[in-house]
């Protein structure tokens, strides 16, 4: 049965804190009408710190969307390769045992994906696999996870190695003022993630479901705006509702595993905004600090799309894990508005005591 194990996650050295992005928010649009609104918001979000790939100086100026994705490309090259290596330890695979690489991001774009430059660069076989995967927004990890499982269930003895890249601080759009767009640059961080799917062995998250749910008609609830400038954030104010109608989906994906999904053991869920959680700890009947890892990503790094799964996952390994046999769900929500669900039990603790925390990326 296919296993998850322990991610490896670093974000970039550059910090922005909330009193930095409210002073910002103060002095770049001191004469926006909703400007109290806007600080209100940013304050609730819960983001005490991010990290910035370049620092906020560079962060705020707009060079023009080709030189972004110049940027993009150049610090995916360098910051990526560290993760997978350490995801790779951690599962106690070399690159040459990966049949599959799925690689998540939707803050730049690449053609030939990145997954093409990391078998050419990184020791990984020519018959390797490639899915990329750009335009699930945030749940881009809960995706990935499934289509790993889903590859390792139909090939028993392959791998699959799952790389987040999310630089999101690359998208900042200086002329945007609407409150979606203002709240945005207070919500969203950059990092890096990766992960195996060992389809046989491993310790970590013995996948067993899963599966995917769109709520009708909200496509246009969390989208990008294409121009020439690159990609613009737009966030639609029901967007914080959504946990209504997506908490029964969760629980019917539970249910048609046989198990209930107000009884589990842990909950590893992307944390859009604290709204998220305290609506979904509501609708399933679950107490708040099941989603302590979810909220300590938030809290520590702000919403790194794709990347917010993997770093939740890897602060439970970090606390030790449930014990064996402990029954969990992890699920990304993103545009569409769609969630990726996956059901697994607890197979062996990973985490030891002397493991060292995971480190800041060095510039």
């Amino acid at each position: 049965m296919a296993t998850l194990c322990r991610p490896a996650v670093q974000v970039p050295p550059h910090v922005i804190t909330m009193a930095d992005t409210l002073a910002l928010a103060r002095s770049l649009h001191s004469e926006h009408p909703q400007l109290p609104l806007v600080l209100r918001l940013i304050e609730n979000t819960g983001v005490r710190t991010r990290h910035l790939v370049q620092p906020l100086d560079l962060t705020l100026r707009h060079p023009g969307f080709e030189a972004r994705n110049t940027v993009y490309e150049s610090e995916a090259k360098a910051r990526v390769p560290q993760v997978v290596s350490r995801a790779l330890a951690t599962a106690e695979l070399a690159a040459e045992d990966i049949d599959l690489i799925v690689y998540v991001s939707c803050t730049g774009f690449m053609m030939p994906s990145l997954t093409a430059w990391l078998i050419n660069t990184q020791g990984f076989r020519s018959t390797t696999r490639q899915l990329p995967i750009a335009q699930l927004g945030c749940a881009g990890g809960g995706a990935a996870i499934n289509r790993a499982h889903d590859f390792c269930t139909a090939h028993p003895d392959a791998n699959a190695l799952i790389v987040a890249c999310e630089f999101c601080s690359l998208c900042y759009q200086p002329t945007d003022s609407g409150i979606g767009s203002l709240l945005s640059n207070g919500l969203f961080g950059d990092g890096v993630a990766a992960a195996v799917v060992r389809g046989s062995g491993g310790t970590g998250i013995s996948l067993e479901r899963n599966g995917s749910y769109l709520i009708p008609g909200t496509e246009a609830w969390i989208s990008y705006d294409v121009r020439s400038t690159g990609f613009h954030f737009v966030l639609d104010k029901r967007v914080p509702s959504t946990m209504g109608p997506l908490a029964p989906a969760l629980g019917d994906l539970a249910t048609l595993h046989g198990w209930d999904v107000t009884g589990l053991d842990f909950y590893i869920v992307h944390a859009g905004g604290p709204r998220i959680l305290l609506d979904l700890g509501e609708f399933l009947r679950v107490p708040q600090y099941a989603f302590r890892f979810s909220r300590a990503t938030l809290t520590e790094y702000g919403n790194t799309a794709s990347v917010v799964v993997l770093d939740a996952l890897r602060r439970l390994f970090e606390e030790g894990g449930p014990g064996d046999g402990a029954r969990g769900l992890l699920a990304g929500f993103g545009p569409g508005i769609t969630a990726e669900m996956a059901l697994g039990r607890w197979r062996s603790p990973l985490h030891s005591p002397d493991s060292p925390p995971e480190g800041v990326l060095s510039p």
